[in-house]
């Protein structure tokens, strides 16, 4: 696989170094499976949900683990080892997935219904970071002095 060369688009940039980087990491990545499968949503204009199907775990069984620009979600089930199974269709194996985060979206809740859990997920950007107008002074306008004739009292 060929690498693409970012480097016309950072010449117009300041300070998206990081964007590079998930470039770079999104195409080495290559998924070794889709268990468990998932969705991700966008929901509103600044909030999005990721729902995954965990049939067979307990809310108990899964972690949700954010970190700076990364959500992990894990699930790993009591041991059943004793089972002896005649059919074994249902994989319920231990998994980690893991989500890269944009700058300033965090969590906001999550919810375990008929074997989906849903992770809701929001932007929110500082108010210093949020467009504000830059309201223009202008220069300030030079004193005129009034000019006096010669010879009469200054008034005080």
């Amino acid at each position: 696989m060929g690498m693409i060369d970012f480097s016309p688009l950072f010449r117009s940039t300041i300070g998206f170094d990081r964007l590079s980087d998930l470039l770079d990491d999104a195409m080495r990545y290559e998924p070794s499976d889709n268990y468990p499968p998932y969705n991700i949503e966008k929901t509103d204009e600044d909030t999005y949900r990721i729902t995954m199907a965990v049939a067979g775990f307990a809310p108990e069984d899964i972690t949700i683990t954010v970190q700076p620009n990364l959500l992990v979600v894990a699930g790993r089930r009591p041991g059943r080892e004793a089972v002896q199974y005649l059919h074994h269709g249902l994989a319920m194996r231990p998994f980690e997935r893991r989500f890269e985060l944009a700058d300033y979206v965090q969590v906001s809740g999550a919810k375990m219904e008929n074997g989906l859990l849903s992770v809701e997920l929001a932007r929110e950007l500082p108010d210093s970071l949020k467009p504000h107008t830059i309201q223009i002074a202008s220069a300030p306008k030079p004193k005129t002095i009034e000019a006096q004739p010669v010879g009469t009292p200054q008034a005080a």
